[in-house]
């Protein structure tokens, strides 16, 4: 139980990779505030927490990342029920776009950079000032996307967010570090969550093959790396992005090979 006696934010805790680390932290012996703008799927896996014999071990709070009295409220709320708080994982994030010059800046621009971007600011300020405070460190995770270090279809706005994730946390290790503070970022690939899994299964195929293993990734592969670097046993992993894509990043696609 690497995250025994450990208190954690998770927002986006109702879905996806939010729900998958919660269940993943719990297991791991933490207390989890399960953070959400829907505040009934968080009171859901707080539930299924319940039922795995987890009783109390998970709570729910409404949160609108894009609202930082919300968040710096979510932050107050998790020391409230729990004494303190060791981790927070900045993962609520939207997705979408179209074309650059199709954009309609209050429609495709705004709402990314204030959830995507200004969320995770959020989330690092008032947890950050809370490590000050409580005088025993912590950890920061932010979920960033390797459309955070590249140039993608259709998602203008969304690498930019992304990759203003990847600066904060660079920036928020070196600022926090005398405080015990550690800031890491995640760059997920193709994730089997309900946003890719709206889409066709054609389109779910061609994401799949992006990857190395030409499968999906699931939510919980991601929840074990999330659980292993807010562990103490990441201790020296710092400021840095931990890519979680099944080599996404690292191949353009397979081709059958030439006879010599």
């Amino acid at each position: 139980m690497r995250l025994k006696g450990k208190v954690a934010i998770i927002t986006g805790g109702a879905s996806g990779i939010g729900r998958a680390t919660v269940h993943k932290f719990v297991r791991e012996g933490a207390r989890v505030l399960v953070a959400d703008i829907d505040l009934k799927k968080a009171e859901e896996v707080v539930a299924e927490v319940a039922a795995e014999g987890f009783e109390g071990a998970a709570a729910a709070a409404r949160v609108d990342v894009s609202q930082f009295v919300e968040v710096e409220a979510t932050v107050a709320h998790a020391v409230e029920l729990f004494g303190k708080l060791d981790v927070i994982f900045n993962n609520a994030g939207i997705a979408g776009g179209r074309p650059l010059l199709d954009h309609d800046p209050e429609i495709d621009y705004a709402p990314m950079i204030r959830i995507d971007q200004d969320g995770v600011y959020y989330g690092i300020l008032a947890a950050g000032r809370q490590f000050r405070e409580q005088g025993t460190g912590g950890v920061i995770i932010s979920t960033s996307s390797i459309y955070g270090e590249q140039a993608a279809e259709l998602a203008f706005s969304y690498s930019a967010a992304k990759a203003a994730v990847i600066s904060f946390t660079r920036s928020a290790a070196y600022e926090l570090a005398e405080f015990g503070v550690r800031a890491v970022a995640i760059t997920p690939g193709r994730v089997g969550t309900p946003i890719i899994n709206q889409f066709s299964e054609e389109l779910k195929q061609t994401f799949s093959s992006e990857q190395l293993r030409g499968v999906l990734t699931e939510p919980e592969e991601i929840a074990d790396v999330v659980a292993f670097l807010a562990s103490d046993e990441a201790n020296v992993i710092n400021g840095t992005v931990v890519h979680v894509d099944d080599g996404y990043s690292s191949f353009k696609q397979r081709f059958a090979l030439p006879t010599f």
